[in-house]
């Protein structure tokens, strides 16, 4: 009989400076899921390339340890990001297409699609009252009324959901992982929008590496309302390895993964750095994640300092949402607040994903002043940068290495940023 994890089952950290060794990471996936699922149906959500985890090691552990169960499928909780195909998804588990064939061919492999309402299954509603309340000193007119809870129909399937998902300081929740990955990992739109937006309102520098948000408090609402037990596989990832594995309930495995993560993640600086070169990596193939590089450095930079974004792969700002960011433009929130009329039809989550990249500031007598300057270095035209309301750099005449070590003159380099937060001390 399946029953809900009110603690840890299990838990392995690393001391620091060390990561887990494989012999290790199974012994706590088996500790905590061995034999748990024996004859169940489960349904293990996992993210896509844009999170750094060894997946291809897990997803073997997990089949193998779950080989008890009556069957094992894999969602890959995008939230809004694009579909895989099916050579990618092979890529992101770690399988070969013949691999896929003749060894796992029952275990299946799917996407989320979050704007395809045939995939989506209404849970309930989040009222209005509900989400002010829980938005405390936050809320503003423009959440909008009433959310409608809805998540992709598998998760009423199965017999049990398993999250399997790295935590990092993030710039909408506070920190990654745990319910994240049913909201807004394999939700309908409207929690998306709202969530991401009241983000924005809150800011990043009051958001990032706070384990208690507003945006977190909606999501296990929304969690609550799930009937399909949840099982969460909490990791910390430090480099390529794992720092720590947290196996119980949504709760407890998650703050004890925010723990660790806070102190491999968070970097404090005693004083702001007037600018910064900050490497997003290739997994970043799109603007949409690779703000990333900006979002994890804003706090650490001084009143006028610039962030370089430097992506030298990227072309694109998202396939997805495109379309509305060239229309629009990156601006800090109180432009889009101040004249919200020529606004209001663009969907939340695009309007925070614009001012996260932008930064705070002010926007006052028609006159937007950014705290800080956002440039881009990457393959996206000059053209594009200034329609986009970004600065512009060539990334060919940049020399990361020119960057490096120069700390001491206030210069910060960043080589695989979008993951670690830096954090001046007296902003906390």
């Amino acid at each position: 009989m399946l029953t809900r994890l009110d603690h840890l089952a299990a838990q392995a950290a690393a001391p620091p400076g060390e990561t887990l060794t494989p012999q290790a990471v199974r012994a706590a996936l088996e500790a905590g899921l061995g034999g748990r699922f024996r004859g169940a149906r489960v349904l293990t959500l996992i993210p896509d390339h844009t999170r750094t985890l060894p997946l291809p090691l897990l997803f073997r552990q997990i089949v193998e340890t779950l080989a008890d169960a009556r069957q094992l499928d894999f969602l890959v909780a995008l939230g809004t990001h694009p579909p895989l195909d099916d050579e990618s998804l092979c890529r992101l588990v770690g399988l070969s297409p013949a691999e896929r064939r003749d060894h796992f061919g029952a275990v299946g492999l799917f996407n989320h699609a979050w704007d395809d309402p045939a995939a989506l299954a209404t849970l309930g509603v989040l009222s209005r009252d509900q989400i002010q309340a829980l938005a405390g000193a936050a809320w503003h007119p423009s959440l909008g009324g009433d959310v409608p809870v809805r998540i992709n129909r598998r998760a009423l399937e199965y017999d049990q959901i398993l999250i399997l998902g790295p935590t990092f300081p993030h710039e909408v929740v506070g920190f990654s992982g745990g319910a994240k990955y049913l909201f807004p990992g394999i939700s309908g739109p409207e929690l998306i929008h709202v969530t991401h937006w009241l983000g924005a309102l809150v800011t990043i520098l009051r958001t990032i590496g706070i384990v208690r948000t507003p945006m977190r408090d909606i999501i296990h609402a929304a969690a609550a309302m799930l009937p399909t037990p949840v099982t969460l596989v909490s990791l910390v990832v430090e480099g390529d390895g794992l720092a720590g594995v947290f196996v119980g309930d949504l709760q407890a495995a998650f703050h004890a993964a925010a723990a660790l993560s806070a102190e491999r993640h968070i970097r404090w600086v005693s004083r702001p750095f007037q600018r910064a070169l900050s490497w997003a990596p290739p997994m970043y193939d799109e603007l949409w994640t690779a703000a990333k590089a900006m979002y994890k450095l804003e706090p650490a930079i001084a009143d006028g300092g610039e962030i370089i974004v430097y992506a030298p792969h990227l072309d694109t700002v998202s396939r997805v949402h495109g379309r509305h960011l060239y229309d629009i433009g990156y601006h800090v929130r109180d432009y889009f607040l101040g004249q919200w009329e020529r606004f209001a039809h663009v969907p939340l989550g695009v309007l925070a994903h614009s001012t996260h990249l932008k930064g705070s500031g002010t926007f006052d007598g028609g006159v937007e002043r950014p705290r800080i300057w956002v440039t881009l270095a990457s393959r996206l035209p000059a053209e594009d940068c200034r329609r986009l309301n970004l600065g512009y750099a060539d990334p060919a005449v940049i020399r990361p290495e020119d960057w490096a070590g120069r700390e001491a003159e206030g210069i910060l380099y960043v080589p695989k940023a979008g993951e670690r937060l830096f954090r001046l001390r007296e902003r906390v």
